[in-house]
């Protein structure tokens, strides 16, 4: 069997000038439980990270406030010096009490703090992707970004993405500072973010789908997904993941994990190949089960 690579999903020119393999790695499950502390086994995270690269993945997802903190210090400790091809993209404006537990924060000064400390836990001079985690209700979204705008013409971020927002909320950002991506919750059976991922695709900026192997009930045994992923001897969460693939160009799955056979099997799902038939009958599924 043959060595599955990121550089089978196609690639991705996100921000017109950072080419990357579609098929990412998402950083958050490489913390404690409840996305918090230290994981259980911090010498097989970072394995997981080295692998993650061995295997042609050159984007990687994080955030300040995964651990708080761990997620990005582990990253640095395990792959610093960095390949010169990997972009590693984080994320700011959260702040954390406890397992599971996350606050809204878009504060001016906070923000700055949150972007000069992962420039630290890094060990970047710029970060590459900088994410405004959430817009926060309690400030307007020129205040969160005025001060991220002036950080990136210091040179300490190259590029600006959202999270979680609407297509009106990314025109509103965008008179601020450019943004390049869009990281909304969006799979196969969850599909709040259409508008956003339409206006994504306008604007030629990158779709990260956050949560993307969730299939639901598409996902049991004798399904659709099912019986077309026995005759492609692969898993329900590789084509779920091969799906998005296939949904849309700008689309930039990063499904995460502690487990290097499962990283292997995730970044296996960029060589799925369906037929036209095929995608339709799992589009038509999704769609049947959206409506119920």
């Amino acid at each position: 069997m043959s060595t599955p690579n990121a550089s089978a999903s196609g690639t991705f020119s996100l921000g017109g000038d950072l080419n990357i393999n579609r098929l990412g790695f998402g950083a958050m499950r490489i913390t404690g439980e409840g996305v918090w502390g230290e994981p259980k086994d911090p010498e097989q995270a970072k394995k997981v990270l080295r692998r993650a690269v061995e295997l042609g993945v050159n984007f990687i997802d994080t955030a300040d406030a995964y651990g708080p903190e761990v997620s990005e210090r582990l990253i640095a400790e395990a792959l610093h010096p960095y390949p010169k091809d990997l972009i590693i993209a984080t994320k700011g404006g959260f702040t954390r009490s406890g397992p599971n537990k996350w606050a809204v924060v878009g504060r001016p000064e906070y923000l700055r703090q949150c972007v000069e400390m992962s420039l630290r836990r890094l060990k970047v001079e710029r970060i590459d992707l900088w994410q405004l985690h959430r817009i926060d209700p309690k400030v307007p979204v020129a205040e969160s970004l005025g001060v991220i705008k002036e950080l990136q013409q210091q040179g300490k971020i190259r590029h600006v993405g959202l999270s979680e927002v609407k297509p009106d909320e990314i025109a509103e950002a965008s008179k601020t500072v450019k943004i390049v991506s869009v990281q909304n919750e969006y799979n196969l059976t969850t599909r709040k973010s259409e508008a956003s991922l339409q206006y994504a695709q306008e604007h030629k900026l990158g779709f990260i789908p956050w949560f993307p192997v969730a299939a639901g009930k598409l996902a049991r045994p004798g399904g659709v997904l099912d019986e077309i992923a026995k005759a492609h001897k692969a898993t329900v969460a590789q084509l779920s993941l091969a799906w998005l693939l296939h949904h849309s160009p700008v689309m930039l799955p990063i499904p995460g994990t502690s487990s290097v056979d499962h990283l292997e099997e995730n970044v296996a799902s960029g060589s799925v190949q369906l037929s036209a038939e095929e995608w339709k009958a799992i589009e038509d599924a999704a769609a049947k089960e959206a409506k119920k």
